[in-house]
């Protein structure tokens, strides 16, 4: 049952040191029809910002540095990148997207084009799949590697997101045909971190659609079960997963 699938994956996982323990699973069953989240009675218990003012201040700093290092070690790829995109079709060389960052606050999010011209999707499509007939030749190889995500380091060096965080949504997303917060009650505890170029989800998941309930509301658990035991360790740890996932094929970037 998806409800099963949900608490098996917010059991202990390596990444976090207790999590089930935090999470109330009530009522109906996930995979019960077309049962809005009121029936379905899952909610997560309240959290708070975390409570480690010097591991915050440190991770912003390091944020702040690799972003920066980032933008001039890449400097090349990020040309190349521009080039190939402008060659491939027609367009501009950037998505800007109105995100929703820390406490609600929305951002420019910065991403490679990887479609053609005027076929964009909506605010509320929730994320693209890899082969989408959208999307032009180099594109495709852009968001398969994870590579049209590299202007983000620009938003990570502005404060608008963390190297490590839960990812990042446009307003009112849709997963499955629901908002998030018709899905999870609790759903807008992950704002109170800003948002990550990777992070516990994409640690546990990789990139792709989010067309079935029990798979979008495992990726909110995580998110804020990311906050509720945030650490630097635990930065470090889900970095070298998503390093790990990049080398399988399957990157979480």
């Amino acid at each position: 049952m998806a409800e099963e699938m949900v608490l098996e994956h917010a059991a202990f996982s390596g990444l976090v040191d207790r999590r089930s323990g935090e999470i109330a699973l009530e009522g109906a069953a996930l995979s019960g029809g077309d049962r809005c989240a009121d029936e379905i009675g899952f909610h997560i218990r309240p959290v708070t910002v975390p409570d480690t003012p010097l591991q915050l201040a440190l991770k912003r700093t390091i944020d702040a540095a690799a972003a920066s290092l980032g933008l001039v070690v890449l400097a090349p790829v990020l040309a190349v990148a521009a080039v190939l995109i402008r060659l491939d079709s027609k367009g501009p060389i950037l998505v800007r997207q109105l995100q929703t960052g820390l406490n609600e606050v929305p951002f420019e999010h910065l991403s490679f084009r990887c479609e053609y011209e005027n076929r964009e999707s909506g605010n509320r499509r929730a994320n693209l799949q890899a082969n989408a007939p959208r999307l032009t030749r180099f594109g495709r190889a852009l968001r398969r590697s994870g590579l049209d995500r590299l202007p983000q380091l620009w938003n990570v060096l502005a404060g608008d997101m963390s190297l490590v965080g839960p990812a990042p949504h446009v307003p009112d997303m849709l997963a499955a045909g629901y908002s998030y917060d018709q899905l999870v009650q609790g759903y807008e505890y992950r704002n109170l971190m800003r948002p990550g170029l990777t992070g516990l989800a994409q640690a546990h998941t990789p990139r792709g659609p989010t067309e079935h309930r029990a798979m979008a509301i495992r990726r909110i658990i995580d998110d804020v079960e990311y906050i509720r035991n945030f650490s630097l360790l635990m930065d470090a740890k889900i970095i070298s997963r998503t390093m790990i996932n990049a080398v399988k094929g399957s990157p979480a970037l």
